[in-house]
């Protein structure tokens, strides 16, 4: 199958393109970013192939071309909590929001047809639907994330089969060894005061890709259900 990890520079993504590779049912992997996706040495990369995308909102040929034929998505472009100090809440909306709106169209019109395209979308736990209800921490930000969520699975609804998307509702994403010991602290906090749950950064990728290789269970993977799934799917993999 051929799979395409939108936003593929970040910790999440490169952990994802890193067990894709390693999973034998996965032939093609585009990494899709605004530069050079770069692995680490002695990663084979024989099946995977760095596509930059300039524009978001309005993909080039060329990179349509790259797209072209693909089964699956994983999205993980999104603005994270704290990068929001430094952005203007319609710059947060437009990589959050139009970003995924123009993915998802763009994306399954390009697909191979031979069977639903399934597109995973990485969002938050706090990730507010119903744009009734604000809440008190994050509150714009929760809104935002909620309404690119409804919008995803409302559009794999209305596509009468075409798509199938499934929404991740993450806890904070934990990476062993890869964070300071600052940040860490600074995430013990921050999931106290929220109330967030923890996922590994290996789980969630784990879950994601076995749901973009064996298809969508359910439209919603909440935190609990990423850990319960990947931590499952790895300690399945230690025995093979």
């Amino acid at each position: 199958m051929k799979l395409i990890v939108a936003g593929s520079t970040g910790f999440v993504a490169t952990e994802i393109i890193r067990q894709a590779i390693r999973n034998p049912a996965i032939t093609s992997i585009i990494a899709l970013a605004r530069r050079e996706t770069v692995l680490d040495n002695g990663v084979d990369t024989s099946k995977l192939k760095s596509v930059i995308c300039d524009d978001f909102i309005n993909y080039s040929e060329e990179v349509k071309k790259e797209l072209a034929g693909a089964d699956a998505c994983i999205w993980t472009i999104a603005v994270t909590p704290s990068q929001l100090k430094s952005m203007t809440l319609e710059e947060v909306n437009k990589i959050c929001y139009d970003y995924t709106v123009t993915g998802i169209e763009t994306m399954s019109q390009l697909a191979s047809k031979e069977k639903p395209f399934r597109f995973i979308y990485i969002s938050g736990e706090n990730g507010e639907r119903d744009q009734t209800k604000k809440p008190f921490i994050m509150g714009d930000y929760a809104l935002i994330r909620g309404k690119a969520e409804s919008y995803v699975l409302n559009y794999a609804k209305d596509s009468k089969g075409a798509v199938v998307a499934c929404c991740a509702k993450s806890g904070l994403i934990d990476a062993p060894g890869r964070m300071t010991f600052a940040k860490s602290m600074l995430m013990a906090v921050v999931r106290a005061v929220v109330g967030l749950g923890k996922v590994q950064v290996s789980e969630i990728a784990a879950t994601l890709i076995n749901e973009a290789v064996n298809g969508i269970g359910k439209d919603t993977l909440l935190n609990e259900d990423l850990v319960r799934i990947g931590s499952g799917l790895l300690e399945s993999q230690k025995t093979l």
